[in-house]
């Protein structure tokens, strides 16, 4: 396919919610994350999900990456107010939208239930290198209870995000096709070819198309590898959404569950551009992303003279 000026509308996502989160001084550094604030702070939440809207994203994603009901258990919820929490993440990131809603002419929030990977609720950062035992049985086992209880609260989309292993990928397009809310499939990736566990993402966008996934996406991956990794996806399929939220391009260092490196807001949305050329879909941030890098985001798109479309 050749890449020239895409025609293809598209859509804002929203930036790292935990990372921003952290920044306005919640410490996270457990195995719930962001979603310890669904219990004493939901405020904080809807608030930073409103900043993001302000700043021009179109989709909000849920405080529920690493939301389960072990690991509120864990620290003492029962589990049916466990299974409240996680529902209630989806309904902080509509009430957002709604507060939102008529503030800008045209433009309505939307939102995306984050679903973390396994290795994510193991809070060890094996989200971003696969390397954990698990049979499909009990992938599936993790995922579906949750899933169940973030489809009830009525999602505009399911957002799989930062797998990184090739069996997990089945599990998830076994569990999406069952849905009948759009799902997107986001693999972490380490360079321009691959996922955390060697898989070519072209062989993850052919499993993601025949599987009759809504998409595909690529997430907390180095901005500077996110243009091949479209092209290759491209390479695959011509017609396979796309979405791509990148992290900063700084570094996550799992023994101390810190970042390393600098980030440039401007040039990310430099970079976006290219992204969008070669066929994104929809485009936002990951990890260490702010509402600013949202904002240089929209301008981007308003210079191109890009419609919003419909997905």
């Amino acid at each position: 396919m050749a890449s020239g000026k895409s025609a293809i509308p598209f859509k804002i996502l929203d930036g790292g919610l935990a990372t921003e989160l952290e920044q306005r001084g919640h410490n996270l550094k457990d195995e719930l994350w962001s979603s310890r604030l669904l219990l004493d702070q939901p405020e904080e939440i809807v608030d930073l999900h409103c900043k993001f809207l302000e700043a021009g994203s179109d989709i909000v994603t849920s405080a529920s990456y690493q939301a389960t009901i072990a690991g509120f258990e864990r620290i003492g919820l029962e589990r049916k107010r466990a299974a409240a929490m996680i529902v209630r993440s989806v309904e902080l990131a509509r009430e957002a939208c709604q507060r939102f809603e008529g503030k800008i002419e045209g433009r309505a929030g939307e939102v995306a239930a984050g679903v973390g990977p396994f290795g994510a609720a193991l809070a060890d950062g094996s989200e971003y290198t696969g390397d954990y035992s698990a049979s499909k049985r009990q992938l599936y086992d993790f995922h579906i209870e949750r899933w169940e209880l973030l489809v009830s609260a009525q999602p505009d989309w399911m957002l799989c995000e930062t797998v990184p292993n090739l069996q997990e990928a089945e599990v998830l397009c076994k569990i999406a096709a069952k849905t009948s809310i759009p799902v997107w499939i986001s693999f972490c990736c380490p360079d321009g070819t691959k996922i955390s566990d060697g898989t070519p993402i072209g062989g993850l966008a052919e499993l993601i198309a025949s599987a009759g996934v809504h998409g595909i996406g690529v997430n907390c991956t180095s901005p500077k590898y996110i243009s091949e990794l479209v092209h290759r996806i491209r390479d695959v399929s011509e017609d396979l959404p796309i979405v791509v939220y990148p992290n900063s391009g700084e570094t996550f260092q799992s023994e101390t569950r810190d970042w390393a490196g600098e980030a440039d807001a401007g040039d990310f949305a430099t970079q976006a551009e290219a992204w969008y050329q070669a066929g994104a879909q929809i485009i936002g941030g990951c990890c260490r992303t702010t509402p600013e890098h949202i904002r240089r985001l929209r301008g981007m798109r308003a210079a191109q003279h890009v419609d919003l479309g419909s997905r």
